[in-house]
């Protein structure tokens, strides 16, 4: 949320409960107007040859790790294993923000995050989103590219 105060973005926060067991689908968020469509998620991958890369796409849609692997100028990428997230990033699982992590990582929004008006994206804690435009988002994010990374 610092980031975008200190470009001067609007954003809305959005709450939620989480439990860790209930579908994202059939949470109660706090915006009864909150579209689940514009919901991205975050994934962290590591590369043979780069190192750690994050992922933005849709929440209900696929990562294809032949794309990213291409795009970014690795051979071959695998998630970031979960033992490894929290020391990576600073964020835990269902908490990770492509903002505000540890380190810079070359950062890859799927293409269809400019099909929408509004994007909404963790906000680097469970239960807590950010709702924000997505060019905004994909200009303050260090490192960003924008192309098409799903299966």
């Amino acid at each position: 949320m610092r980031l975008l105060e200190k470009a001067g973005a609007t954003y809305k926060i959005i709450t939620f409960p989480y439990d860790g067991q209930t579908d994202i689908e059939k949470r109660e968020f706090s915006d009864p107007n909150f579209n689940i469509e514009q919901l991205f998620k975050t994934l962290v991958t590591k590369g043979d040859k780069t190192g750690v890369v994050v992922a933005v796409v849709p929440i209900n849609e696929k990562l294809s790790l032949k794309k990213l692997s291409k795009l970014s100028g690795n051979k071959k990428m695998t998630l970031l294993p979960l033992n490894d997230l929290q020391k990576t990033t600073g964020y835990v699982r269902g908490g990770c923000s492509p903002l505000g992590m540890r380190k810079e990582f070359p950062t890859f929004f799927d293409s269809s995050i400019y099909t929408k008006e509004k994007v909404v994206i963790n906000a680097g804690q469970r239960g807590t989103l950010l709702e924000v435009e997505p060019q905004i988002l994909s200009t303050i994010t260090p490192k960003a590219s924008v192309d098409d990374i799903l299966l």
